[in-house]
């Protein structure tokens, strides 16, 4: 009996230390700066529920900004042939699902959507809900601009 659990117990010996050092080096080296939306940025009509299932999962400390020459949370500002857009975080998931800003904060106005962006950074681990604060809520429910993450430890 000894003999035949001999094997896997160096071999889990290995693996807790492989593990263990991946987790230092993660926790040092790994934040992500991620594009909100991908190529398709901040925009009305684009599923950021569906882009923040398929993108996950997001960890403590990853920035929600650039990444490489695009910029999260990059959206034109306001002029005769597009929408404003803004970003809010929102505190529970009713207010979410309601597109509720009473009480929201205002992370991003219509201008800093433009040129670079503007970087968010996920700096606790608690869910964060985002949501386009523009015609009161409309971009919201019908624009589907809005999405919640969760983010988690590195290990």
């Amino acid at each position: 009996m000894a003999g035949k659990f001999q094997g896997a117990g160096f071999s889990l010996v290995g693996t807790f230390f492989l593990l263990l050092f991946s987790c230092n080096v993660s926790r040092t080296v790994f934040a992500a700066k991620i594009n909100v939306g991908g190529p398709a940025n901040w925009t009305f009509g684009f599923n950021y529920t569906d882009w923040a299932l398929k993108t996950a999962p997001f960890h403590v400390n990853d920035t929600l900004g650039k990444l490489f020459t695009n910029a999260v949370f990059k959206y034109d500002p306001p002029n005769s042939t597009t929408h404003a857009h803004s970003v809010y975080l929102v505190k529970d998931l009713p207010k979410f699902l309601a597109c509720d800003l009473k009480r929201a904060q205002l992370v991003g106005n219509v201008m800093q959507g433009g040129g670079e962006g503007f970087e968010f950074v996920l700096s606790k681990r608690k869910t964060y809900y985002f949501v386009c604060g523009e015609k009161q809520g409309f971009h919201c429910s019908t624009g589907l601009m809005r999405f919640f993450v969760r983010p988690a430890k590195r290990c």
